[in-house]
């Protein structure tokens, strides 16, 4: 199949963002098999027996990307790049639940295996995670974005510098060093 080009996903974007209904409806097949490489480079994180599918995933995103009202969108990277931080969002707060089940939120007697020690401590990994991101958006939202647009989302240096309205150098000097901010605020 043919990936529609950037262009044409953007004017869409910006039609739908103004208020025009026909064009989110041009829009979602354009969108749909990237928003499902998105959400299968998520899953591919995960562990075997995640209880969260890749559809579901895209389904969830999908929703919370049309109730999106005080967005002003600007193109197709700024697009994926919310619907990425929209996914990471849905993964964690599925992590965070599934940590208060097992805290006895949801009682219920499960049997302890390998597989279910193993997406106890991918939800971990991932709670800590967001809580080092939100740690380091508090004294640089610019760092904490791209680790999101990059890390999560998939999108290029370029279209991240596209969306953030900055040189690609920036965009990989602040990779970097988020990256090693990210690891160092890991391990403590």
């Amino acid at each position: 199949m043919k990936r529609p080009s950037s262009s044409n996903v953007t004017e869409l974007i910006v039609s739908w963002g103004n208020g025009d209904e026909e064009a989110l409806h041009k829009l979602i097949p354009l969108v749909e098999e990237e928003l499902h490489r998105l959400a299968a480079r998520y899953m591919r994180r995960e562990k075997r027996g995640h209880t969260l599918q890749t559809t579901a995933l895209v389904n969830e995103a999908y929703c919370r990307l049309i109730d999106q009202k005080n967005v002003r969108w600007q193109n197709r990277a700024h697009f994926f790049a919310i619907a990425s931080s929209l996914m990471r969002r849905i993964l964690l707060d599925h992590a965070k639940a599934h940590l208060s089940a097992k805290r006895g939120g949801r009682m219920q007697r499960i049997t302890l295996n390998d597989n279910t020690l193993a997406v106890d401590q991918q939800a971990g990994e991932l709670v800590s995670l967001d809580d080092a991101l939100t740690d380091l958006a508090a004294f640089d939202p610019l760092k904490s974005r791209i680790v999101e647009m990059k890390f999560f989302g998939g999108l290029t240096t370029e279209e991240i510098a596209e969306v953030e309205k900055i040189s690609k150098r920036t965009i990989e000097r602040e990779w970097r060093k988020a990256k090693a901010w990210l690891h160092a605020a890991m391990l403590k």
